[in-house]
């Protein structure tokens, strides 16, 4: 029997109107991060004590690979570029939000909770100096899904301000100004929470996605703006005080990525007119029957790859020290032998949990999945900053991991998704239409 519809039934099932280009980046975009990350991580063991390293720290030569391989912003912009084609004059803010919320957020529990055990495990297993960073490290990457949160809810107003071309790089102009500002504080001693505000950063690649959607960023005018900005990164990094990578690694001054810098705005905006300019290009490569078949399936799991190749990766490696191969530093014989080992058992393990777990993600939850009511005004208005408060939540989560203090933030953003889809739910059928549209109109 197969897992999957075959190739001529889902290029029946593709709407005359599908923009390919958009699936075709939002997965490509995720696969680079899943290979990013299993090519950088290392293990350094001193005594009792572990560390997660990272090969760039190393080879500080390979971090221009960051240019490449840094490509979350295409996520953002392809994400909301697609997400917003729903949004038209009179959709429900809230309503909107909370329905994108619903299958984001829909494998997220059964992630945790297997991590949760999975960590647990370790602990009985492994000397206690894995314990910190496998339970840290586990959760990192759910920083990604709290930002996404936060930047969906922004949507429906970016959507509404960005209809010209002017109004367009007004919006990105006001974005990256006060990250530059903030910089210069961090720079010069100032306060480091004063960078939090930074990541309003990742809201300059949903701009950009709500213009392409709108037709007022044309070809030719992003792919002068790719090369010119990104002249001006080379010259940020070449002339001013920015790093060359643009991931966080040990030993920076300040990171570009925790919390975003001017020059990640600006990496964002190359990254972004660059697929732009090359949109005509790529969706001639997503209409090719079998590339289409490979973006339509990826991105009905897009969650469960992103989510699952860390404990994956962390598996390997875990397994990879009980076996004594250590991949710990370029100069060790055979690194790069365990680094192709290590990539390809983590894209094996990630490959046989997407079979067994993507059904998850596209199996709706009995309450949680219920229907959706157009909230509007005060109900609408909370409903979005209960998601944000969640999206802030889980970010701050990613900080302590399965912990004491991380159980806590996960509480917090669990509250927050609990009282939007309290707000949301649809009222029960025995309710009159008047009532439920007194309350929507609340």
């Amino acid at each position: 029997m197969n897992v999957f519809p075959g190739v001529a039934i889902v290029a029946a099932h593709t709407p005359a109107d599908r923009d390919r280009f958009l699936d075709l980046v939002r997965l490509s975009s995720l696969l680079v991060v899943v290979a990013g990350h299993c090519l950088m991580l290392t293990v350094v063991l001193s005594g009792d004590r572990v560390e997660f390293g990272n090969v760039l720290a190393d080879l500080p030569a390979l971090q221009a690979l960051t240019w490449v391989l840094q490509v979350l912003p295409l996520f953002f912009f392809a994400g909301v570029a697609a997400g917003a084609r729903g949004i038209a004059a009179g959709t429900s803010w809230g309503g909107w939000l909370f329905r994108r919320t619903q299958r984001l957020v829909r494998p997220l529990g059964y992630f945790l909770v297997a991590s949760a055990v999975l960590v647990t495990v370790a602990q009985r297993l492994l000397p206690a100096g894995w314990q910190r960073p496998l339970a840290v490290t586990s959760v990192q990457l759910l920083w990604f899904l709290g930002v996404y949160l936060v930047v969906l809810a922004c949507t429906p107003a970016l959507a509404a301000l960005v209809t010209t071309g002017r109004r367009m790089f007004a919006t990105v102009g006001t974005l990256a100004l006060p990250a530059a500002v903030i910089d210069v504080v961090r720079f010069t001693g100032g306060p480091a929470e004063l960078g939090y505000v930074n990541f309003l950063v990742w809201l300059i690649p949903a701009v950009l996605g709500i213009g392409y959607l709108r037709g007022v960023l044309a070809r030719r005018t992003a792919a002068a703006l790719a090369g010119a900005v990104f002249v001006a990164d080379v010259l940020l990094v070449a002339l001013g005080p920015y790093e060359l990578s643009l991931v966080t690694v040990p030993g920076q001054r300040l990171s570009n990525l925790a919390p975003p810098s001017l020059l990640l705005a600006g990496h964002a905006v190359v990254l972004c007119c660059a697929a732009v300019a090359a949109a005509p290009w790529l969706r001639g490569l997503a209409a090719r029957p079998r590339v289409w078949w490979v973006t339509v399936i990826g991105n009905t799991g897009a969650m469960t790859l992103y989510l699952w190749h860390m404990p994956v990766l962390l598996t390997v490696l875990v397994l990879g020290h009980l076996a004594g191969w250590h991949r710990t530093h370029p100069d060790q014989p055979g690194f790069w032998l365990l680094s192709a080992a290590q990539l390809a058992l983590t894209a094996l393990g990630t490959a046989v949990l997407f079979l067994a777990l993507r059904g998850l993600e596209n199996t709706p939850l009995r309450w949680w999945d219920d229907a959706v009511r157009p909230v509007r005004g005060g109900w609408s208005a909370a409903t979005v900053l209960a998601v944000i408060a969640a999206g802030c939540a889980l970010l701050q989560a990613t900080r302590f991991g399965i912990t004491a203090e991380g159980a806590r933030w996960l509480a917090c953003a669990a509250l927050g998704l609990l009282v939007a889809r309290v707000l949301t739910r649809a009222r029960p059928a025995g309710l009159s239409p008047s009532t439920d549209a007194a309350a929507a109109s609340a």
